[in-house]
């Protein structure tokens, strides 16, 4: 009940008309900044840190709060109109929901978007607001071992969304196993695969492979093949969701949330596992065979995972002091500069502080779904730019976000290199899932094998010596046997009516 009431308090800090104006202001730019292919919510927070700077702490983060929420459902718009992600976490939203808008149904993957990132953030909200000192103490309790039980659970689930040939999944993921090396071994302090270019030595930022691969591989590919096909423009239908449409999306809203949270509540979980959990189990559980031709439910569960992630990663924010995204780092900065350190101490010492940006969350997340609903045929009439106009300026903006992550050249350079990479997976069919995820996936995955291993003295067993990851490790043993099984079952259901089927085409 204390809990209840403190949020009432915040509410009412929250709603106060200049609050209430700062949070429809975050909403807004934080959206509009989102949208630009290649500017993911962190970039967003950080080129617009500076705005920030006159107003008083707590206006300050309740506009920081319509921002980060804003440009989160902006890297979803630029996913699903555009297939260019404006963050690694966008880059499962993009496989459906750029599919849906080829068919014409833009507005509906907007829409399912948008009400999935509300139910999710929302209900994410609210359980770090009654539940985040039980979920801190039970984060903090997981160890290497499991962390990297579970990515390794992420790299082995990869095999079910390959397409029709393994062989160039797994090309694809070595591909991005391999670019994920590059830079300095955290252990010995010698550089990997920077081919003696220093500005490799700290690696390759992720903004810059995903804006590469997904906006200038995209737009190059476009263009090799505008002589070849017509220049059709996308029709764009209502922006609001049908019956079937919310019968197929309901439960994957309520997964994709209850998978996101504990992720995003986890010291180093980040969102990109759990959007990728969601696809897959939707894949697993749909009942339409639409997947990799534009199913709602692969939108609707992978941008509620991202979001109840993104309210997640509040926990250990709030109560360590642990940022585990590049937003939160931001966000942690933010908070920095007006004296206020996150940790256990700061809802002691900052209550009134902690509940109103909690309200702002909610306030932020709800005026996301009122002013961003309406807009979807506007965002949708993007598809209706001619095509050589839209792809020449995704590659301005790319190329613009790709230059605001570090304002070094060097990057643009890389920009290209990673877009001819993308032109190539294209052109040989490789798949970019497998790819991408590991980019991302890969280096946290060695970091947490080094630490198991450091806790054990090099012994493998460090790998195994934690409950939750010995089921973990359960279940990729069962993802490994189980498809191998039933293919072995149906071919062996296959095999003798193959005869058969010759005999009667001889008789006919």
């Amino acid at each position: 009940m204390d809990t209840l009431n403190l949020l009432l308090d915040g509410f009412g800090n929250a709603l106060t008309p200049t609050n209430l104006l700062y949070a429809v202001l975050g909403v807004v730019i934080g959206t509009f900044v989102g949208v630009l292919p290649g500017i993911g919510p962190a970039m967003a927070l950080a080129l617009l840190l500076p705005i920030t700077f006159g107003l008083e702490p707590t206006q300050s983060l309740i506009m920081f709060a319509g921002i980060y929420y804003g440009a989160m459902y902006g890297g979803s718009t630029t996913s699903i109109l555009l297939n260019t992600p404006g963050e690694s976490a966008s880059v499962m939203t993009a496989l459906e929901g750029n599919k849906m808008a080829k068919r014409g149904r833009a507005a509906q993957a907007l829409a399912t978007a948008a009400i999935g990132s509300f139910i999710a953030g929302t209900i994410g909200t609210l359980l770090v607001a009654f539940f985040a000192p039980i979920i801190a103490d039970i984060a903090v309790e997981i160890g290497a071992p499991s962390y990297f039980a579970i990515m390794l659970l992420s790299l082995v689930l990869v095999t079910s969304v390959l397409g029709s040939s393994k062989l160039r999944g797994f090309v694809g993921l070595f591909i991005g196993l391999t670019i994920g090396l590059v830079g300095l071994d955290l252990s010995t302090g010698q550089a990997r695969l920077t081919l003696g270019i220093t500005q490799l030595v700290d690696g390759v930022d992720i903004v810059v492979v995903a804006v590469g691969l997904f906006a200038v591989g995209e737009a190059t590919w476009i263009a090799a093949h505008l002589r070849r096909a017509p220049l059709d423009i996308i029709p764009v239908g209502q922006p609001f969701l049908s019956r079937d449409d919310l019968r197929r999306s309901w439960r994957p809203w309520l997964r994709g949330t209850a998978i996101g949270f504990p992720f995003g509540a986890l010291p180093a979980g980040g969102s990109e596992t759990p959007t990728f959990l969601s696809y897959v189990t939707e894949k697993k559980l749909a009942k339409h065979d639409e997947f990799g031709h534009g199913a709602i439910e692969g939108v609707a569960g992978p941008e509620a995972a991202n979001n109840a992630s993104a309210a997640g990663m509040f926990v250990p924010l709030l109560a360590l002091g642990l940022p585990v995204t590049a937003t939160a780092s931001i966000l942690l900065a933010a908070m920095n500069t007006y004296g206020i350190v996150p940790g256990p101490s700061l809802l002691t010492d900052e209550p009134e502080l902690v509940w109103t940006l909690l309200a702002s969350l909610l306030l932020g997340n709800a005026l996301l779904l009122v002013v961003n609903l309406p807009l979807a045929p506007l965002w949708a009439k993007l598809l209706q730019i001619p095509r050589p106009q839209l792809y020449a300026g995704i590659l301005f903006f790319a190329t613009l976000g790709a230059y605001a992550v570090d304002q070094n050249p060097f990057d643009i350079g890389l920009l290209l290199a990673f877009g001819a990479v993308g032109f190539a997976v294209r052109r040989f069919g490789i798949p970019m899932l497998p790819l991408i995820l590991g980019v991302i996936i890969g280096p946290l995955m060695e970091v947490k094998m080094r630490e198991a291993l450091d806790i054990s003295n090099g012994a493998v067993s460090g790998l195994f010596n934690e409950a939750l990851a010995l089921v973990v490790y359960a279940i990729v043993a069962l993802a490994i046997v189980v498809p191998l099984l039933l293919d072995l079952r149906r071919r062996s259901r296959t095999a003798p009516s193959e005869p058969t089927d010759e005999r009667e085409e001889a008789t006919r």
